[in-house]
């Protein structure tokens, strides 16, 4: 759905609030002797965000009505700023993230989890805001995630359904990459 420039650029601090709240409050909560696990749980929330990216775009923003309409808005205006109000994003994250993992691992743990999880959705909404209406230059890293979500865009529904990351577009098969001139004379 188009947002205001507020609701657009609220997540930032909705999110980014999230994640210091969470962050801090459960590693505060966490003895020493477990920091490990406390570290491994946020990367692991990290790494399952990168997973649930990819479904969550493959899957619902490509294929479900009303969903798809809305997504298919920003393939056509990639500029406009289209997205999930916060406070419903907000609220899935805290039903279907946060509560299972303290439900399942404590609020130390599950916590890491959801902290990492939500740091994950704020990379993603930075790359992916940056991609569209940053100028970048060649040679970095956020070049080539521009490329590869410019090549989503001109493909549209045959790959590179990860906006962070090309790891489970390559784990599923739908990586689209596009050899160029050199890498394609070279191999003739």
């Amino acid at each position: 759905m188009q947002l205001s420039h507020t609701g657009y650029y609220a997540d930032y601090y909705l999110y980014g609030g999230a994640v210091a709240g969470l962050t801090i409050s459960t590693l505060a909560t966490t003895p020493i002797p477990d920091w490990g696990g406390w570290a491994l749980a946020y990367g692991a929330g990290i790494f399952s965000w990168t997973f649930a990216e990819y479904q969550l775009h493959r899957w619902i923003l490509h294929h479900v009505p009303y969903v798809k309409e809305m997504h298919e808005a920003h393939h056509h205006d990639q500029k406009a700023l289209i997205g999930t109000p916060g406070w419903l994003s907000f609220v899935l994250f805290t039903l279907l993230v946060f509560l299972p993992a303290y439900l399942i691992a404590g609020f130390s743990i599950g916590g890491a989890f959801a902290a990492g999880f939500t740091f994950g959705y704020l990379i993603y909404i930075t790359v992916h805001h940056g991609v569209h209406h940053w100028r970048i230059r060649p040679g970095g890293y956020l070049y080539r995630l521009k490329h590869r979500h410019a090549l989503h865009h001109h493909f549209d529904d045959m790959g590179n359904y990860g906006v962070i990351t090309s790891f489970w577009d390559r784990v599923f098969r739908t990586n689209i990459k596009v050899r160029d001139r050199r890498e394609a004379e070279a191999g003739n």
